[in-house]
């Protein structure tokens, strides 16, 4: 299944962008990411880590594409036999959105959780700024 949500905001695009491009900043504004572990300080095509949520939730990710001048990106998320793949746009007006693809409980189990990351990314301000 295949399902999308998008949010828009005050803050400017090219925040919104570093907001996403630097893993280290995902939990500053994504409330089910508790820390990121990645060797990678940008992403970029191949980039791998792994994201731990609440509960003791972990999933592996990689990241399977990046265009820094359109402002999008997407990965692949698995957990265990489950695998979500996620693309990411932040549009030139500041409107950003999300599409997820895969089984179609666990899509509609995180389009709410992924409708308030959006929020959350497109804020004037967020956690996730130095």
């Amino acid at each position: 299944m295949q399902a999308g949500t998008s949010a828009d905001g005050p803050a400017a695009p090219a925040l919104v962008w570093e907001r996403y491009a630097d893993p280290g900043r995902w939990a500053g504004w994504a409330p089910q990411i508790r820390r990121v572990e990645t060797a990678a300080t940008r992403i970029a095509p191949g980039v791998t880590g792994r994201v731990h949520g609440p509960l003791g939730v972990r999933v592996a990710f990689t990241v399977t594409a990046v265009d820094e001048a359109a402002r999008t990106w997407a990965w692949d998320v698995t957990a265990g036999p489950l695998r979500l793949h996620l693309c990411h746009g932040v549009e030139a007006d500041g409107h950003s959105w999300l599409t997820i693809d895969g089984p179609a409980p666990v899509v509609v189990a995180y389009l709410p959780v992924a409708r308030t990351a959006l929020r959350r990314l497109v804020r004037a301000s967020s956690a996730a700024d130095p």
